[in-house]
């Protein structure tokens, strides 16, 4: 049997396909809760209202991923895998969000138990339901 060589090219390309299949393997399992207005991102920019994305897709880091502050500007691929209500989640929905924030600061209830409490463009980016808390797939990038 006589094994046939891939051109350079070719194999490079099936690399990387079978990186980026890894890479998206790598994911956090947490839940998310919904961040309401006023956003007073005081926690990472004091008053300065320019540091949220244009598109509010923005959130609150929970104590799991605020590293001490660290985790101000990062952003993170986020998913809903599922919640108490069925149908909450959109199938297949990914957002990406911008750190803003520490949770316990966020004026959402359920904000100081949850790994990362999102804008609410951000949340109904990936539910199709009004619920309190959801449980979430998430990754930074």
């Amino acid at each position: 049997m006589q094994i046939k060589k891939l051109p350079l090219f070719q194999l490079l390309s099936f690399l990387l396909f079978l990186s980026n299949l890894l890479h998206f393997s790598h994911a956090d399992v947490g839940t998310a809760a919904r961040y309401s207005p006023p956003y007073l991102p005081t926690a990472c920019y004091g008053d300065d209202q320019s540091q949220f994305p244009s598109s509010n897709l923005f959130a609150a880091a929970g104590d799991g991923i605020w590293d001490n502050g660290a985790s101000c500007g990062r952003q993170y691929l986020v998913r809903c895998i599922s919640a108490s209500e069925p149908g909450t989640c959109v199938p297949d929905q990914t957002i990406q969000v911008k750190i803003v924030d520490y949770a316990p600061n966020a004026q959402s209830p359920p904000s100081a138990q949850s790994t990362i409490v999102l804008s609410e463009t951000a949340f109904s980016g990936i539910t199709n339901i009004a619920i309190d808390s959801i449980n979430i797939e998430f990754q930074q990038v």
